[in-house]
């Protein structure tokens, strides 16, 4: 199951972005979103985006 970001939770730092090695994390209108077919949840290690998040906003979807 993929992630995914809450818009009301991003403050849109861009952290996310950087650390996904799937390049599943991008920008859409005024806030990140992640692409379902590309987000593999970091293959049984913890989330990367999760752990840089400062607000908590990338959830499971």
């Amino acid at each position: 199951m993929a992630l995914k970001i809450e818009a009301g939770s991003c403050t849109v730092c861009g952290a996310c972005e950087f650390e996904c090695p799937n390049a599943a994390i991008s920008m859409k209108g005024d806030t990140y979103i992640i692409n379902p077919k590309m987000c593999t949840e970091c293959d049984g290690d913890a989330p990367k985006c999760v752990g840089v998040c400062p607000t908590d906003a990338c959830v499971p979807a």
